[in-house]
């Protein structure tokens, strides 16, 4: 692939380095040649990249949305698959817009698929999910609370209440694989750049036999997915496309429970990565292609 344009209006004007080589100037976003592009990625605001995406599909483009506008749970549109690329990857390789998932739903979804589609998770259960996420997955506009001297050495919670918006695509994907069950999600906010961990606590219908047998079994062939036996940490997903998770038996407790641990580098599968996972479907390409494992 080679660019054909990038936008950014807050930086019009402005050249960046890559980090391989070479620069960007960013130009304004109506400035932006559409029909100059194979596949556009758009990576507006939530609230304002459907707009876009409607123009550049109007102009021929297939596009990989990465804002919350189309996806499941948010108002998306017929025809416009969730790129959850392990679950959806006949949908989106024909496709000519996908919405791709946010990054915590990433790291829980991922996790579950197996346990929903297999009707293993308890009828009416509750489904705990704390994910800890680097400071990169709030984005690039400054804030006051995430100056380095409020986050360093410092962990605290945040969209608590089980509000956070991310649970609408969610409980959609639930809803969709026909499970009854609640989610509590709490999100916190690590002291580092990248990466999230999740921790999910899982009532079961019935004991698993073998442990780790419904993720290998489901995910068997997935490069992007490593069902391992040591507990997942940060370091071993930065900067890869990977889903990295293992699984505990929970004790003393009186309905069997499960807990699945799952690690993502939130700007990789959690975004750019899977992004161009689909990218890379949707053009008929290997769908590996320039993504790091």
């Amino acid at each position: 692939m080679t660019l054909a344009f990038a936008t950014a209006n807050a930086q019009r004007g402005e050249t960046v380095q890559l980090p391989m080589g070479g620069s960007v100037t960013f130009e304004a976003t109506e400035d932006a040649r559409l029909a100059d592009a194979r596949l556009i990625f758009s990576a507006l605001p939530h609230g304002a990249s459907a707009e876009w995406v409607a123009r550049a599909r109007a102009a021929g483009a297939p596009v990989v949305d990465l804002s919350h506008d189309h996806r499941i749970g948010n108002g998306a549109s017929t025809g416009i698959p969730y790129g959850l690329t392990e679950l959806n990857r006949a949908a989106v390789r024909s496709a000519d817009c996908v919405a791709n998932p946010g990054c915590y739903p990433t790291s829980a979804l991922i996790p579950l698929i197996p346990l929903l589609e297999d009707g293993l998770i308890a009828p009416g259960g509750t489904v705990h999910i704390a994910s800890a996420s680097g400071v990169t997955g709030a984005g690039l506009s400054p804030r006051l609370d995430l100056l380095f001297g409020e986050v360093t050495e410092n962990y605290r919670a945040y969209g608590v209440m089980n509000a956070h918006r991310h649970l609408k695509e969610m409980r959609a994907l639930v809803h969709e694989l026909g499970a009854d069950l609640d989610l509590l999600f709490t999100p916190h906010l690590l002291p580092v750049a990248r990466g999230i961990l999740s921790t999910l606590t899982i009532p079961l219908a019935r004991p698993l036999p073998e442990l780790l047998a419904p993720w290998r079994s489901r995910y068997a062939g997935e490069r992007f997915i490593e069902v391992v036996e040591g507990l997942p940490e940060l370091r071993h997903v930065q900067h890869r496309n990977v889903v990295r998770l293992a699984v505990r038996p929970v004790e003393g407790v009186r309905t069997p429970t499960i807990q699945v641990f799952s690690a993502i580098d939130n700007l990789m599968k959690g975004a750019a990565g899977q992004a161009m996972q689909n990218a890379n479907l949707m053009l008929g390409l290997d769908e590996a292609a320039g993504l790091p494992a």
